[in-house]
């Protein structure tokens, strides 16, 4: 197998992506070949290095590509939406995770552990939902919806330990009532919100 007749760079490389998505969270990091991956996509071995270094480049790729960014494709839709509202609508989704996607994102952490070839990766990965995440905050606060005096850094943290928590802590593993969730994110986010005039007023007595 070679480059595929008719098929452009660009629909081979969708299809590596989209094979090793599929094997990666099948087999896992450790039990998948890149030639397992290439015959997922239909294609060689050679065909798959000419699109990616190594099978940990391949993994994260495939995370980038079939990773579900929720936050970002809703201020994407809604830029105009409080960023508060976004934060709660997406947290009510995180403990019913349990897709592929939650599949890539747990072989990547594990992997990153034992494997530099991942970690180097991973931490730009991560670094970059964290910068992005950081940036969204520091609109919010611009824009007088988020306390200037909390730490987007730390923020941006917080949001990164609980997407990537529910990969692991999947609704099969433990499960919580959505009332009860929604009600601890909306406490969470209050918290994060300028405080209303009345409420300073009464701080400063």
């Amino acid at each position: 197998m070679g480059r595929i007749a008719g098929v452009t760079a660009a629909e081979t490389r969708a299809r590596l992506l989209q094979a090793a998505a599929d094997v990666f969270a099948q087999r896992g990091y450790d039990g998948t070949r890149v030639a397992d991956i290439a015959a997922a996509a239909g294609v060689s071995n050679g065909a798959l290095y000419a699109h990616f270094g190594s099978k940990a480049a391949l993994l994260v790729a495939a995370i980038r590509a079939h990773g579900r960014q929720l936050l970002a494709d809703l201020f994407a839709a809604e830029p105009d939406r409080p960023i508060t509202d976004l934060l709660v609508t997406v947290g009510r989704l995180l403990p019913r995770r349990g897709d592929d996607s939650c599949d890539l994102i747990v072989e990547a952490l594990v992997a990153a552990r034992r494997d530099q070839d991942v970690a180097r990766p991973m931490r730009d990965y991560v670094g970059e939902r964290a910068d992005w995440l950081s940036e969204l905050v520091r609109i919010g606060q611009s824009s007088g919806e988020l306390d200037p005096a909390v730490s987007p850094a730390a923020v941006a943290h917080f949001c990164l330990l609980l997407s990537m928590g529910s990969a692991l802590i999947t609704p099969d593993l433990h499960t919580v009532d959505d009332a009860e969730w929604a009600d601890l994110l909306t406490r969470i986010v209050t918290v994060l919100a300028v405080p209303s005039l009345p409420a300073q007023r009464e701080a400063l007595q």
